[in-house]
């Protein structure tokens, strides 16, 4: 889905703020926010694509003014009362007020019919689709061609995988795009990389060489 989460590429937010050896937890209830989600994770409740899916669904002006630990007990928060372990009458009882929870959710899709297998070396075109349900592919390659530098391990297709349907294990290609053809006018030279699952790309055409140039890189999204 094209959301307010999908923020890599995006121009107008600053740099990105970093503080060398800066707290993990700021407040008691970000610890223990923590420790719920990773105790659910651990025990099945829930999984890691439905949880980010259900951070994507947030409100956008909630999602913009909440910090990282209040985004992951929203998501958590909604599964549960989504999953029938929690209700949202509960919720607000415990927070003395209404319970923000994320927006539902549309519906997801397996995995791509007819998908091809890539290797290093490989040039792939990523597929130029707009959907709804969870992706896990950055809006800023949409469309864009690249070349596969490396093949990852098999992880069940996230955008089924996140709405409970049958996903199909898959590898992500680690793909090499040249800045100028993601930012044409607003770049410096550089290669990024970006982890794309096989659902999500097509054979492409070999690019031709560019000047050397520095390397950036990005994690799927």
């Amino acid at each position: 889905m094209d959301g307010v989460h999908d923020l890599g590429g995006t121009q107008g937010f600053g740099g990105v703020r970093y503080a060398p050896g800066a707290q993990v937890f700021h407040a008691a209830w970000e610890m223990r926010a923590n420790a719920l989600y990773a105790l659910c994770a651990r025990r099945g409740i829930i999984n890691m694509d439905e949880y980010r899916h259900a951070i994507e669904r947030m409100e956008p002006r909630h999602y913009l003014g909440a910090g990282y630990f209040e985004r992951s007990l929203t998501g958590l928060a909604t599964l549960l009362v989504e999953k029938g372990l929690a209700t949202a009458q509960e919720l607000n009882v415990l927070a003395g007020g209404r319970f923000p929870l994320a927006l539902p959710a549309a519906a997801g899709r397996v995995n791509a019919p007819g998908r091809h297998r890539y290797q290093a070396g490989d040039a792939v075109n990523v597929r130029n689709e707009h959907f709804s349900g969870h992706v896990r592919m950055p809006a800023y390659i949409r469309g864009k061609s690249g070349v596969v530098v490396a093949v990852s391990p098999a992880y069940p297709f996230p955008d089924a995988h996140a709405h409970g349907l049958d996903a199909e294990h898959e590898p992500t290609y680690d793909v090499r795009f040249r800045s100028i053809d993601l930012w044409p006018d607003a770049c410096d030279a550089a290669m990024v990389h970006v982890g794309v699952f096989e659902s999500y790309l097509e054979p492409g055409r070999a690019q031709p060489p560019v000047a050397s140039a520095g390397v950036a890189l990005a994690d799927s999204a």
